[in-house]
């Protein structure tokens, strides 16, 4: 089985989808080409291309052939292998460089037979080793010694410079057939043969020579590119050790491979060590520098229950940690996995520079052929001046830079997004993000911490040594509080157990402790009776005064809890889930960059009025998801482009029907399926920073379209009028290339 399978229906024929690596794939050129080439195999109905990623996603029949995929692509010049890690792992991989055809045993279950060839993928060589390299390397060396043999002797340049041109020539000129049987007649090679052949034709070998050696450095330059630009987010998948220590029948920990821990198993992770799996912390107690994954700087504490992630560093202490993902399902591939897929979907601006691109070729070839023959026809200009200008017309239409200009910033984009825990799920998402202009918020774990913390403590005084005579203080009250709740999982029970362990305070033993349904908690506690109560179970034990300081706290927003000690109120305690640290700030960020702000919640209005205030947003709370889910779709009505951020459960409807749903923090699992966007961080300030990076994105392929079609008008020009030739035309060509490479490679480096 190839890549991952997965099961769609094209009318009454069952479909499935299978991913492939493929080597030496490096400009939007290649892809054109696979493309068209995979699209003419019969069973295949469907081909996603992306060249950042280096795969090729098929959507095919059942009953597809092993070979259907890696043969086309071997006569392209291609090699290809399962994208899927674990058919990656039992199939020898192959592949080879444009220059050359490969072979790969990809091997298939509906196949009865493979070929068997097996070879180190140059996806993992350096790229001076690569055909491509080695093909640059001879051509050049063949170059110079023809030049120096013209030199020493010159009656030998009549031979020397045609046989250093067919060295580069003769690959170019195969790759260019293949292409166009495969169905690709106007590709940059068939551009680059007719234009050196056309110049052996006129007499002008040694700038044929030596333009041909300038095209084959620039494609060089343009894999070292992908290849960069790929290696970024393959990098990520070192970050996993290869062995972890696994716990097993009591006896002492054993290295094993990381690759193949189950879930439930229960490695020990030392100081110092990379944490193997996502997991759950058994026992131990250490700080976990987080930043590989997340971008975090400060390590966070983890203890006994505490989630853990793949790639992360334990840094002081030992930890048992039970395993809760197996390793094609833990953060990092799926972040991987995610990001992958994500440069396989185009962007609308993609899409159209790709459609331009296919009228484009053709429309340069016709352009050409008239520059060679209308002047000398009409005007009487001299054939061999008129083809050569020509000849360099064709190389300045060369589509590589104008093609790659748009996925080689996104691709930077995404890439970027990724190391800083914002997830974008594709080209066409990153694209929408620039646009919008409203985002709604949920409240509970969005805007908040999504757990309620202890936010006042309010001693009144009572009888007995709980709380003082004097006026009691917070820690007796908080003690008191925290003894009765000693052992309880409920939220509230929680805040108020660790706001006790924060300031340091041991709860006394509590005994006789019973639950008051609806109420409350009821015990004893150094001999007193002792209740933590609701405000309405307690009521008739509050004053008039106590009863309005109650009705304050909840007109804020809290949740309030009376303490009793013998009947009498000792004291209030309050506790509110607060908002995030960073909420406000980002809030304000998205109001600097033009964006409303609104928050959609189910709470109450007062919590949710609270909240809202703190924050400065608009609030709609009581809401139903089909409430919000209205809320979005009337924005949408009076012309906004709306985000709707949430957890991706309960506000599934909305965030569907938003134009981008971003899940946030503890949603992430979610996120990673359903949602357009993910922010792992559960920062609010990161929504504001993927709009700025869609925004910077969208304005680096502005730059690139421009820089590419500028530099190719200047030279059509200066060449129809004689001034430049075929030199400057493929250094036209090529440093466009580049330009519109390097231009893209700096999203990679922007960090807000």
């Amino acid at each position: 089985m190839h890549g991952m399978e997965d099961g769609v229906r094209a009318g009454d024929i069952a479909l499935r989808t299978s991913r492939y690596r493929v080597s030496g794939m490096d400009c939007g050129s290649c892809a054109a080409k696979i493309e068209t080439a995979l699209r003419r195999v019969p069973g295949i109905r469907e081909v996603r291309v992306s060249v950042p990623g280096g795969t090729v996603t098929v959507s095919h029949e059942a009953a597809l052939g092993a070979d259907a995929v890696v043969r086309p692509l071997a006569a392209l010049g291609y090699g290809a292998a399962p994208a899927d890690p674990v058919a990656e792992a039992a199939v020898p991989t192959c592949g080879g460089g444009c220059c050359g055809p490969a072979h790969s045993d990809a091997g298939h279950s509906h196949a009865a037979h493979s070929h068997s060839h097996s070879h180190a993928d140059p996806a993992e060589a350096p790229w001076w080793r690569g055909r491509k390299a080695v093909l640059t390397l001879a051509a050049g060396a063949a170059l110079a010694a023809a030049t120096l043999l013209g030199l020493l002797v010159p009656e030998t340049e009549p031979w020397a410079f045609p046989l250093a041109l067919t060295v580069g020539l003769v690959p170019v000129a195969r790759r260019a057939l293949a292409a166009a049987r495969a169905g690709t007649p106007f590709s940059i090679e068939t551009l680059m043969t007719v234009a050196a052949v056309g110049a052996l034709v006129i007499g002008a070998v040694e700038e044929a020579a030596t333009v041909l050696v300038l095209f084959l450095v620039g494609e060089l330059l343009e894999g070292v590119a992908a290849g960069r630009a790929r290696a970024g987010i393959r990098g990520l998948t070192a970050l996993v050790p290869d062995t972890a220590l696994l716990e097993q029948d009591g006896a002492a920990p054993r290295a094993v491979p990381a690759a193949g821990l189950a879930v439930g198993s229960v490695i020990l992770v030392r100081p110092g060590d990379r944490v193997a799996a996502d997991g759950i912390v058994l026992s131990g107690s250490s700080a976990v520098d987080e930043s590989p994954v997340t971008g975090e700087s400060m390590p966070k504490p983890k203890g006994a229950g505490d989630p853990v992630f793949a790639g992360t560093i334990n840094a002081d202490g030992a930890l048992r940690v039970r395993v809760t993902a197996a390793a094609r399902d833990n953060t990092i591939a799926r972040i991987v996995r995610l990001v992958e897929e994500a440069q396989e979907s185009k962007a609308p601006t993609e899409r159209l520079i790709d459609r331009f691109a296919r009228l484009y070729t053709p429309g340069i070839v016709a352009v050409a052929a008239l520059v060679a023959v209308v002047p000398p026809l009409v005007f009487g200009g001299g054939w061999t001046e008129w083809i050569y200008r020509a000849l360099a017309v064709l190389l300045i239409g060369c589509p590589c830079a104008l093609v790659i200009s748009t996925p080689a910033a996104i691709a930077a984009g995404l890439s970027n997004g990724a190391r800083r825990g914002l997830l974008l799920k594709g080209g066409a998402v990153l694209e929408a993000l620039g646009r919008i202009t409203t985002v709604a918020f949920d409240k509970t774990g969005t805007l908040t911490e999504g757990k309620p913390r202890v936010t006042d403590l309010i001693p009144f005084g009572a009888s007995g040594g709980v709380v003082s005579e004097a006026g009691g203080s917070e820690a007796e009250l908080l003690a008191a509080a925290a003894a009765l709740e000693a052992g309880s999982s409920h939220p509230l029970a929680r805040a108020i157990l660790a706001a006790a362990a924060e300031r340091g305070i041991a709860p006394p033993a509590a005994d006789e402790v019973t639950a008051l349904p609806g109420a409350g908690l009821q015990g004893r506690v150094g001999g007193l009776a002792v209740a933590l109560l609701s405000p309405k179970a307690a009521g008739p034990s509050l004053t008039a005064e106590q009863a309005e300081r109650v009705a304050a706290l909840a007109q804020a927003g809290k949740t309030v809890s009376v303490l009793l000690v013998e009947r009498q109120a000792a004291g209030l305690i309050a506790l509110r889930d607060e908002p995030r640290a960073d909420a406000r700030q980002g809030i304000e960020a998205l109001d600097r960059a033009g964006i409303r702000s609104l928050m959609v919640t189910g709470d109450t209005v007062q919590t949710a009025g609270a909240v809202a205030g703190m924050l400065g947003v608009e609030a709609h709370a009581q809401l139903l998801p089909e409430d919000k889910l209205r809320i979005v779709r009337d924005l949408q009505a009076g012309g906004q482009r709306v985000a709707k951020v949430g957890d991706g459960i309960n506000d599934a409807p909305a965030l569907a029907a938003a134009d981008v749903g971003i899940a946030m923090g503890g949603g992430t699992d979610v996120a990673l399926e359903t949602a357009d966007a993910a922010i792992l961080h559960g920062r609010v300030g990161d929504v504001a920073a993927m709009v700025a990076l869609s925004r910077r994105t969208m304005a680096n392929i502005r730059q690139n379209i421009a820089l590419a079609l500028g530099l190719k008008a200047v030279f059509l020009v200066t060449t129809v009028l004689g001034v430049t030739g075929l030199w400057p035309a493929i250094l036209a060509d090529t440093g466009a290339t580049v330009l519109v490479t390097a231009n893209a490679f700096r999203l990679l480096s922007v960090r807000s």
